[in-house]
């Protein structure tokens, strides 16, 4: 597997990918928090100055990608203040390629970059009902940071914040 930056003409692809991966949960949570969770991983927030945006890829094959917030940037459209640490954000796999490491390989690549540049701690939201994707953060670390929580769409849905200091 090969983790790199994303190039220009892969964005579209990638975003189209992440609607395919979140789709799993539009059937759990009310139409209208599907819809703004759809707006928000189809939004130009990826491709801000200073955001690394990284696929994992098999042969060309586009698996899965992240975006990488620096600190003190918006990566959540205005949700919540701008935060101390980098920000993992729009973590999407394929349905196709789960189960394969994909995910855990695009953290570890997040955690390095931000170890190289000197940061000492990095963090990630993510839905309340995604709970493969919050034990997936927990074998890797990260820790609860209630006090970043939000609640995007007033429908109860919490987006809970983690953090990994490394």
């Amino acid at each position: 597997m090969n983790i790199r930056d994303a190039l220009p003409h892969e964005v579209p692809i990638i975003r189209e990918q992440r609607v395919a991966a979140y789709s799993e949960h539009a059937e759990s949570i009310p139409t209208d928090h599907w819809n703004a969770l759809r707006k928000a991983i189809s939004s130009d927030a990826d491709i801000q100055p200073g955001v690394e945006l990284i696929v994992a890829e098999i042969d060309g094959k586009i698996l899965g990608s992240v975006a990488l917030f620096p600190p003190k940037t918006d990566a959540y459209e205005g949700f919540i203040e701008q935060l101390e640490h980098a920000e993992i954000r729009l973590l999407a796999v394929s349905p196709a390629a789960r189960g394969k490491g994909v995910a855990s390989a695009l953290i570890q690549d997040c955690i390095e970059r931000t170890k190289a540049k000197g940061y000492d701690a990095i963090g990630l939201h993510t839905g309340d009902f995604m709970e493969s994707a919050m034990a997936l953060y927990e074998r890797i670390g990260f820790e609860r940071l209630p006090k970043y929580d939000f609640e995007p769409a007033n429908d109860g849905i919490i987006v809970k914040a983690f953090r990994l200091k490394i």
